[in-house]
């Protein structure tokens, strides 16, 4: 009997092959087959070539799975960021995303909500989904992620900060250095007495480092920093607020306070409005990051500029260029500035 009309037959073989085609043609499970397909880095190179030869005879092709796993190129780029609700991840990625598209690459955006385990779950799923690489935020990840980039020989970049022993291809600026930078700016002015607002340390490298920026200028100049005055939450402006309360009412408040981002900045700035607090006559108070939020605010913001847009833009080309094989920096430092503005003054006398 011949094919139906309108088909010939070696589409109609495409149509009725399925995953137990290709496994009894290569002469393994369909278990196998799944492998191959989503997870080849764990199939043995001889089985590989197998099920690829089955797939290729019968012209199976299950969800576009096996197209990439004959072209081995899917033209995606995954972006696994911590949160999508965070603007600035979102300037990072958007600039990524226009040197990709200029480069004929699509790009796919998971989040993992600071839970480095979710991170490499995501990575695997997206890799069984044929993405040719990835971008990073931040510098700490469990160890199994880069185990499970290695073998399946999938290229990445980190952002937001470069790694420091030069293991991992990154881009971004130094966190401690910006935070130092605001630090010693309120130092200079002559406060002592000062407070922190910090997004929760615990997988976040960022805020890691931008606390330890601020203590280094302290110790540095002699200043012992109370920890009692130090308060932890979510990037959020009612959190920030609510943690600026809570650094007021004590004894002894802080004239002056480091936010590890503008977020925690303006929070904190609502607070002193709450309160009746000054700024800067009463309290001093500097962001990180220098956003639209914090430069409209009265008085505007004192903060560090970094470099979010041309973060995501480095790492653009970078991933390409280890696609493509061609030459490329692997590791970039950009530059940040102080951007001095009203909400610092000298201490209240």
């Amino acid at each position: 009997m011949g094919a139906p009309f309108g088909r010939s037959p070696a589409s109609t073989a495409a149509v009725r092959s399925g995953a137990k085609d290709v496994a009894r043609l290569a002469g393994v499970s369909t278990a196998t087959v799944s492998r191959a397909l989503n997870f080849p880095g764990r199939v043995e190179p001889e089985t590989l070539a197998r099920v690829r030869q089955a797939i290729d005879q019968l012209g199976y092709v299950p969800h576009g799975a096996a197209r990439a796993l004959r072209s081995r190129r899917s033209q995606m780029v995954g972006a696994v960021v911590p949160s999508v609700d965070y603007a600035l991840y979102a300037r990072t990625t958007s600039a990524l995303q226009a040197v990709l598209d200029a480069k004929g690459y699509s790009l796919v955006l998971a989040e993992h909500h600071y839970d480095l385990a979710a991170e490499v779950r995501v990575t695997e799923q997206l890799v069984g989904h044929g993405v040719d690489a990835f971008v990073y935020v931040g510098l700490h990840h469990d160890p199994r992620l880069f185990a499970l980039l290695d073998d399946y020989g999938r290229p990445y970049v980190l952002t937001w900060g470069v790694d420091p022993m030069r293991r991992h291809p990154s881009v971004g600026f130094d966190n401690r250095a910006a935070a130092y930078a605001a630090t010693r700016h309120m130092i200079d002015l002559g406060h002592r007495r000062f407070g922190l607002l910090s997004a929760v340390t615990t997988d976040n490298d960022r805020a890691i480092e931008r606390g330890l920026g601020m203590r280094a200028a302290l110790a540095q100049a002699g200043i012992a920093f109370d920890e009692s005055r130090a308060r932890y939450g979510p990037i959020d402006l009612a959190a920030s607020r609510a943690m600026m309360h809570e650094l007021l009412a004590l004894d002894a408040p802080p004239t002056a306070v480091v936010s590890t981002n503008d977020v925690f900045a303006v929070g904190g700035m609502l607070a002193c409005r709450d309160r009746g607090v000054r700024i800067p006559d009463d309290l001093s108070i500097t962001g990180i990051d220098n956003t639209d939020l914090g430069a409209t605010q009265t008085p505007a913001l004192t903060s560090v500029r970094t470099p979010i847009v041309d973060i995501g833009r480095a790492a653009g080309e970078q991933v390409i260029a280890r696609l493509v094989g061609r030459p490329h920096a692997a590791f970039e430092s950009l530059p940040f500035e102080l951007v001095v503005r009203g909400s610092t003054a000298p201490p209240p006398a």
